[in-house]
């Protein structure tokens, strides 16, 4: 039974998944006040007291990731000076992790500036899914939870028993993901090798490994535009692969990637609920939720125990 200094609150980003965390955890989400004056300087309020409590505070780096990255910082200060004892900040989806080191001169490392934010503005912990890079974690000097939905995915593709299927790496970047998948459902793996003429474009260049007359699985840690997904997929159709399923940790879907995805090519496109969708998209779309792990590993914080039980043995 949690505490009852335990506090659970939500951003704007994404409302329905710390709905989820907090009826797992069998505690009422806190009551907060987030408005905007009319130049849009956001306002938080706490409506109950949270003296001396560990609060959590759950919002996705989203789109507009400005104005929710900026919201989360207002709601971290409102809670330290209203003396939390703990700030613990659950973030399901960490935008800016594409930008976590200088590809080119002049360029910033972005994903170590919200860190260094985050940090001095009072988080006293950081809980996420799925990093782009995992080396993020190293950018903060707070404790970090670097969770993966990996084990999520894999049990709903085991369950539909998939003929003949091989898991796909869209570059060498998810290739340690894609073999640690290959694995647990004993089948093999295949890379894509693709160069980026500018970012949201790719072309494929090579394949390695077979993938003629089989079922692709393509896995991804996130999906923005679609267009490097579609890029894959044709390529993967033009070797002579069955339809594929896509899957990612993060369904960004900027622009039209939700249309672009509806492909006939495309049995399915497993996501997570990291970032909100609207409330009804297309048949082909399964979304999974990710609340049960984040409420399993808020327990485990407040209980002082291993996050690392809640793997399978991948090595994550």
């Amino acid at each position: 039974m949690l505490s009852d200094k335990v506090r659970i609150f939500s951003g704007s980003s994404n409302p329905a998944v710390a709905q989820k965390i907090s009826d797992e955890l069998g505690i009422p989400l806190g009551a907060i006040k987030l408005s905007r004056f009319k130049c849009g300087e956001i306002y938080v309020h706490y409506e109950e007291t949270i003296r001396n409590c560990d609060v959590f505070l759950v919002q996705s780096f989203s789109h507009p990731i400005n104005e929710h990255f900026v919201e989360l910082l207002v709601m971290i200060d409102a809670a330290k000076r209203a003396s939390a004892r703990t700030v613990n900040v659950i973030i399901p989806y960490y935008g800016y992790a594409r930008q976590e080191r200088k590809a080119a001169p002049r360029e910033p490392i972005s994903a170590k500036m919200l860190a260094d934010v985050l940090t001095t503005v009072g988080a006293s912990r950081v809980m996420t899914i799925d990093l782009h890079a995992p080396a993020i974690q190293g950018f903060f000097n707070i404790p970090v939870d670097h969770l993966t939905a990996l084990d999520l995915i894999s049990d709903y593709l085991k369950a539909k028993n998939i003929v003949n299927p091989v898991v796909v790496s869209p570059d060498a970047g998810r290739a340690s993901t894609a073999e640690k998948l290959a694995n647990y459902l004993d089948t093999s793996f295949a890379i894509m090798i693709k160069k980026r003429p500018a970012h949201n474009e790719s072309s494929i260049t090579h394949v390695i490994g077979d993938v003629e007359g089989q079922t692709p699985i393509i896995i991804e840690d996130m999906i923005d535009t679609g267009s490097t997904i579609m890029n894959v997929v044709q390529g993967l159709k033009d070797r002579g692969a069955k339809d594929v399923y896509v899957c990612a940790t993060h369904a960004v879907f900027s622009n039209a990637a939700l249309e672009r995805l509806d492909h006939p090519n495309i049995k399915e496109v497993i996501v997570t609920d990291t970032i909100m969708l609207p409330s009804e998209v297309s048949t082909r779309f399964k979304i999974l939720s990710v609340a049960p792990l984040l409420a399993e590993a808020t327990k485990i914080i407040l209980d002082g125990g291993s996050i690392s039980t809640l793997f399978k043995n991948r090595g994550v």
